[in-house]
């Protein structure tokens, strides 16, 4: 504790396992930046709503999830690929399900 007193951490922002302090949004993007060859955070966050997307997770569920209130703003985080585009209409359309089954 007082280690935190000497820093200016607040001991809420200290693990009570390790006394290590949490990082800041900004160190944390700095790392994730530099170990993932220039990607952000906010690149994290579309590919991950873009994957929940991909494994049909409901609109709804995407909405709340990512905090948007209108689907506009929220196509442009969740932009699945063309492959899952295509994925996804194979397992709906009567015709290639019919044409899988016979193989």
């Amino acid at each position: 504790m007082a280690k935190a007193m000497a820093t200016g951490i607040a001991a809420a922002d200290l693990d009570p396992d390790t006394g290590r302090a949490r990082l800041s949004y900004r160190r944390a993007a700095e790392l994730f930046k530099h170990a993932s060859d220039g990607w952000t955070l906010h690149d994290l966050r579309h590919s991950a709503l873009t994957h929940a997307a991909e494994d049909g997770t409901p609109t709804p569920m995407l909405m709340t999830k990512s905090g948007h209130t209108s689907i506009r703003t929220l196509s442009r985080y969740a932009r699945p690929s063309a492959d899952a585009l295509a994925a996804w209409h194979a397992e709906r359309d009567p015709a290639a399900r019919k044409k899988a089954s016979q193989r």
